[in-house]
């Protein structure tokens, strides 16, 4: 989550395009990708990123411990998932990757608290109130760090970013375009670091 301001939230349709894509990011100056399990490429575009030197690949839209056990078989190096059970959580927690799960209450959190987490994916960021919403939560679970996605964009990253808590915002937006846009737009984005 310090690794970068931005952590661009990938949806791989073809595995050819995930290559040339974390090429554009990393050569930008983001390296950490998240790729969502969100179609039948996501597997696939996993291994393919992870050849290029200097990405940080993991895989996003974990839902279920059959997913996770299919990400880690391909190399992911972080989990990120819309929510958090502890179904889901604890066997990702007791393997030692680094897992960001999904909050967006003050129960979510808590349960998040229960399974030794402090770091949270805050999502979905601007349906769940936004920024007023997280300064809410934030307050009483002050060792707790978040990564707003959902609704963030190249205009809103940087408010998020001003807020201590935030570490870094997941964003879409990056990764649209020739790659010749998306390095720029990573470029742009990578230099979002307070």
């Amino acid at each position: 989550m310090r690794t970068s301001a931005v952590i661009p939230v990938l949806v791989i349709e073809d595995a050819a395009t995930a290559r040339p894509l974390a090429e554009a990011l990393v050569e930008g100056g983001l390296k950490v990708l998240e790729v969502t399990m969100r179609t039948g490429a996501a597997i696939e575009a996993i291994r393919e990123m992870k050849q290029v030197p200097g990405a940080i690949v993991g895989a996003g839209t974990v839902v279920s411990t059959a997913q996770f056990e299919a990400v880690m078989d391909a190399g992911a190096e972080f989990i990120v998932s819309p929510g958090l059970t502890e179904t889901l959580g604890r066997p990702i927690v007791e393997s030692g990757v680094p897992f960001l799960p999904g909050v967006a209450s003050a129960g979510d959190i808590m349960r998040g608290y229960d399974l030794g987490l402090r770091h949270f994916k805050f999502f979905p960021a601007e349906t769940s109130g936004g920024l007023k919403a997280l300064k809410a939560l934030a307050a009483p679970f002050y060792e707790a760090k978040f990564c707003p996605t959902g609704g963030v964009t190249q205009a809103s990253a940087p408010d998020w970013l001003a807020f201590d808590p935030v570490l870094c915002v997941g964003g879409s937006w990056i990764a649209s375009g020739s790659m010749a846009e998306v390095e720029a737009k990573a470029r742009e984005a990578a230099g979002l670091r307070r």
